[in-house]
This record gives C-alpha cells, structure tokens and sequence, in this order.
C-alpha cells in the first residue's frame, strides 16, 4: 500500500509575513505542521521561529521515516534534533516558555492495510475508508472552539473587537501565559525542541484499506468546519474531493473577508495560515 497525492494547499494568513505551517508527503506518509504565531522577538536565524520549526521538524520526521523509523520513533529523533539545533543556534536562551517555538501536527503512516496517525496539538486527519462516514482524528475542533471563546472573551473585556488586538498589553499577556503553559505537567503538549515531548504525542491506529481517502489539515484550514460552519466533516471532506482544496482555499478567504474585525467569528487574525494535503491509499 502506498499513499498517492490528490491535491494539496498551503495559504498564508498574511501574504506579507512568513507562511508558519508545513507538509510533507511521500509513498508511505505525510504530515502537517503548524508552527505556533510568536510571540516575541525571533530568537533563531530568518524571520520566524515557527516557520524554521515546523519546515525542521516536517524535514526531519520524513527524512527518519525514509530510514525505516516508525512514526513514534521518527517524531521522537526530530524532538531531539529540534532541541539540539535550537540550543546551538539560537541568539540567547529564552526569557520564558513564550519565546520558544511550538507547532501542532498530524502526521499519517501507511503500515499494511493499516494508518498510524499520531499528533500534537489542533492539526486532524479525516478519514474516509471505503464505504463509511468520515472519522475525525485529533483535537483540532475543541481547540478551535477554546480558542475563539478566548478572542471573544479577551475583547470584551477589553471593549474591543479581537482581530488584530495582540499587540494590545491585556492581550498579549494572555496569550504568553497560556504559551507558558505548553509542554508542562499544567498544559499542552505540542511539536518543539523539547524531546520530553516525544512520550505525550497522541496516536491511533485506523484500518486503510485501498480507496481509503485522507485530509491531514492545520487548524487554519479546518476552520471552515469547526469555526465558520461551512461544512460539517462528512461535508468538508466531500467538498475537498469535488471542489479542490484551492476552491476551499478561497471560500475559507471569502469568509474572512466578510468579517475582518472578528465579530461573527471570534479570532486574533483576520486570516491564519490554511494548509491541507489529500491522499488515498493505493
């Protein structure tokens, strides 16, 4: 069995700044990354710590898994190389757990007749086996709805509208204290140059057989189902097979569009980073 490319998609949320999500794919697997917005300065080289984390560790994970690695054992030595390059490269050591690069992920495997999807974080898979409904795979929709519950929350109080309010002192603590919260015994877990992390990603086995159709996807694109309510799952995978991932592409923009201050949908960006790959076993 191996897994043949349909279609795939990377946006940026904003044309002018770094796109911080990443895919990959190959006969056997594929992955999505979506590196975490920073937070303060860079502390690595170019413009954005989590565009260098997510294209690292997406390079790595498939470089491990190209050398026979399970995915577990992939996402475990690219752990280890994201703390080893960090540490050696970065300008100064973190001030706090804010200024270190995190990224969400879901990673797909073909073993046999058989996926091992293991993730971090608010990227999903959909899967569709031949003859069933699609199941959904990762924590991507409950995530989603804490975080706009959040945006929504943190402008009222601020008697503001969300989008675009980061910058402001009530918003930007808030979001660096949950951003402290990552990878500790209090919080999440996600993708980081932390090989502690390797023992808290999430992983499940789903049967594959041929004609087993699969969407690995970053929240920002997922957003067109658990945010705005275009789709339900069954209906955005349908849509990416007879639609094309660039159609929902723009659909997803056209929405955003539409409510740029975040009132209709509570959110920190009017647009983030949107990226999906489609595959089928074969």
């Amino acid at each position: 069995m191996r897994l043949k490319l349909l279609d795939s998609l990377s946006l940026p949320g904003d044309p002018g700044k770094p796109n911080d999500d990443a895919l990959a794919h190959g006969e056997t697997a594929a992955l999505v990354m979506d590196g975490a917005t920073g937070l303060s300065e860079p502390l690595m080289p170019g413009r954005s710590d989590a565009a260098w984390l997510s294209g690292f560790g997406a390079r790595r994970i498939m470089a491990y898994l190209g050398e026979g690695a399970s995915g577990r054992e992939a996402v475990t030595a690219a752990l280890f190389d994201a703390q080893t390059s960090f540490e050696a490269l970065r300008k100064r050591p973190p001030a706090g757990r804010y200024e270190i690069p995190y990224a969400a992920m879901t990673l797909a495997v073909a073993r046999g007749a058989a996926l091992e999807i293991l993730w971090f974080g608010d990227c999903a898979a959909l899967v569709r086996q031949p003859g069933k409904s699609v199941a959904l795979i990762g924590d991507a929709l409950a995530k989603r709805a804490q975080e706009a519950s959040g945006a929504a929350r943190l402008a009222r109080a601020a008697g503001t509208h969300p989008v675009g309010q980061t910058d402001r002192p009530e918003f930007m603590d808030a979001l660096r204290r949950a951003r402290d919260r990552l990878n500790t015994e209090s919080g999440n877990w996600a993708f980081g140059p932390d090989v502690l992390a390797a023992d808290r990603v999430a992983s499940r086995e789903i049967g594959a057989p041929a004609g087993t159709r699969l969407l690995l996807a970053s929240d920002g694109f997922l957003a067109l189902a658990c945010d705005y309510r275009a789709y339900d799952i069954e209906g955005l995978m349908a849509a990416a097979q007879e639609k094309g991932l660039k159609a929902l592409g723009q659909e997803l923009r056209g929405i955003e569009a539409g409510d740029p201050l975040g009132i209709a949908y509570p959110r920190f960006k009017m647009s983030d980073d949107a990226t999906a790959v489609l595959l089928e076993l074969v």
